[in-house]
């Protein structure tokens, strides 16, 4: 049997029922109340906690009998916690791209990604630390979990948590793909060192010496 993930267990509670609602459209306090057959009370206090964990907004006042009520929805950061499909249909996309391309196309589109990826962040500034301090958020905002680490005398991008794990499967080029952007966020070459199978590991090489870094 699966075991619920912690998205699944948050959404099946009482403040995950507010989010579900919440993604409907806004809602005052009264309806949620209504809806979930608990007292305004209760809700306000659900709602303060989410607030606070930034999953949920003011939204703006309504018209109500004797007074306007607050109206709430979600923030955009409260999206990630519904389940996405986009490692199975990037999986089925490059299987198709596969069968219908040579390896040295489909490697060739998918740096290219990796460019454009790169040309989409702010130029990190400052020295090697810096930009590899922000190859870590990157990896972070991508999904990951990565840090650096000094190994036998070579510096590492090491990752415990791979955001393209589902797409990686049978497609390293996915890998060479993020070996691009972390090369242009870090300004140094950047070689993919990856740990491929059941559990996906990220892990990049970058081509500079530890003792020049700082």
């Amino acid at each position: 049997m699966k075991t619920p993930s912690w998205n699944e267990r948050f959404l099946a509670g009482t403040r995950g029922r507010i989010v579900t609602l919440l993604r409907r459209a806004s809602r005052t306090v009264n309806q949620l109340a209504e809806s979930l057959e608990l007292t305004d009370n209760a809700v306000r206090a659900h709602l303060a906690t989410l607030e606070r964990d930034g999953l949920v907004q003011q939204s703006g006042l309504r018209r109500g009998t004797r007074k306007p009520h607050q109206s709430y929805d979600l923030t955009p950061q409260a999206e990630q916690l519904f389940p996405k499909a986009y490692g199975p249909l990037l999986r089925q996309l490059l299987d198709v791209l596969g069968e219908r391309l040579p390896p040295a196309e489909v490697d060739e589109m998918l740096r290219e990604v990796g460019h454009r990826l790169a040309a989409g962040q702010s130029s990190a500034q400052g020295d090697l630390e810096a930009r590899i301090q922000k190859a870590l958020e990157l990896l972070g905002a991508l999904g990951g979990l990565a840090e650096r680490e000094e190994r036998d005398g070579k510096l590492l991008i090491q990752g415990y948590s791979c955001p393209l794990a589902d797409a990686v499967q049978g497609h390293p080029e996915m890998c060479r793909m993020a070996e691009t952007l972390l090369t242009e966020v870090v300004g140094v070459p950047v070689e993919e060192r990856c740990k491929r199978g059941a559990s996906p590991q990220c892990c990049f090489e970058i081509r500079a010496n530890p003792a020049s870094v700082g």
